[in-house]
């Protein structure tokens, strides 16, 4: 109850804070230009509402809410309850890069796709924190698990489990919504209670909190997290990429790069997810439509919120912004994950599941 009352709340201020203007650009700069396939339940898809997307060489999984959906050569095969899946609705995924295997946060426990065998971890047969997984991160030999009562870690080779919450660290809310872990770091998204940090070389754990506590206006723009509703990060070339439903923050272990609407490209603050390219690339998914940073400018990707036409605009660093002619758009402009294909992209929606495929720019 408290979670849903927060959500709502949220959901109203994040409506009254609006969208700014836009203003004409003559001379856009170059940025990635798709050709966007969209797969919906008309063309195989177990159900529209798509949580998360996996790429996993030429094979793509997808999350949805009503099982594990596989596409490959070109057919889509779906995986659910009576084959082992540990619950229909499907929140995260993850590649064990090692063994090939996939893991999947369910609503109901987590499962493992080995081999074409599945099996399934809950609160009854495990260690698992919670049968709620929101997020999942395989580095090494430890799956690293985000749930909706703490975190919690499987080492692989001892099959041992250890739990992580308000009691051990510095999580204050027990909602994790996400996690990315490295080599050296593991990064937790809690919601109400910012980023948290596991120094794997010191097994310390750290907390990074809004400055000014949870305002839902932004006082202190880059001296620290913008907000502790946080629902994602990732984890690359050791820069933490975070988003949180009032904007999103860039954080390279020293500073803070913060990124709102009124200063940015993003088309809404209300982020669902965030994938690192690298040290200065990353993608936004919100729920006005797809964001792409290249570490100056910006691009859009959505079907327009008024006509619901493909709409594709750029941002460049000066604020000027453009309309890019795009016969193609994303299925649908709340977005919820994304993957890499090459130069490709994968993008999970509210509405289906859309294949980004790269085009030169006319």
């Amino acid at each position: 109850m408290r979670h849903a009352i927060k959500m709502l709340y949220i959901s109203a201020v994040f409506a009254a804070l609006g969208t700014p203007a836009i203003a004409a650009s003559p001379n856009p700069p170059q940025m990635p230009h798709f050709r966007f396939v969209n797969y919906t339940t008309a063309n195989g898809l177990p159900d529209n509402h798509v949580y998360s997307v996996l790429v996993d060489g030429n094979r793509i999984w997808a999350g949805t809410d009503d099982g594990l959906a596989l596409y490959e050569n070109g057919k889509w095969k779906t995986y659910n309850t009576k084959d082992g899946l540990a619950q229909q609705a499907v929140l995260s995924l993850a590649l064990d890069k090692r063994t090939g295997d996939v893991w999947a946060g369910t609503m109901g426990g987590l499962s493992r796709i080995s081999g074409g065998r599945i099996d399934s971890f809950t609160q009854f047969n495990s260690g698992l924190s919670n049968d709620i997984v929101y997020g999942v991160s395989v580095e090494g030999e430890n799956v690293w698990v985000a749930t909706a009562a703490g975190a919690c870690r499987l080492n692989l080779s001892t099959g041992e489990w250890s739990l992580y919450n308000e009691r051990n660290t510095p999580m204050e809310e027990i909602w994790a919504y996400g996690v990315s872990a490295a080599a050296d770091k593991v990064y937790f998204a809690i919601w109400g209670s910012g980023l948290l940090e596991y120094n794997q070389q010191t097994d310390v754990w750290d907390k990074y909190s809004d400055p000014d506590h949870e305002t839902e206006m932004v006082l202190f723009k880059d001296q620290g997290l913008i907000h502790d509703i946080v629902s994602s990060v990732s984890y690359v070339d050791k820069i933490a990429w975070v988003s949180t439903y009032f904007g999103d923050s860039r954080y390279d272990g020293r500073y803070w790069h913060n990124f709102m609407t009124k200063d940015s490209g993003l088309p809404s603050n209300f982020t669902n997810f965030v994938k690192g390219v690298d040290a200065d690339h990353a993608w936004f998914c919100t729920d006005k439509g797809l964001a792409y940073y290249d570490g100056v400018n910006w691009a859009v990707y959505t079907p327009s919120l008024t006509t619901g036409k493909p709409e594709m605009t750029v941002r460049d660093a000066a604020g000027n912004i453009s309309h890019i002619p795009v016969t193609t758009a994303p299925v649908n402009n709340y977005m919820l994950g994304i993957d890499f294909q090459g130069r490709d992209i994968w993008v999970a929606t509210a509405g289906g599941l859309s294949h980004g495929i790269y085009e030169t720019q006319p």
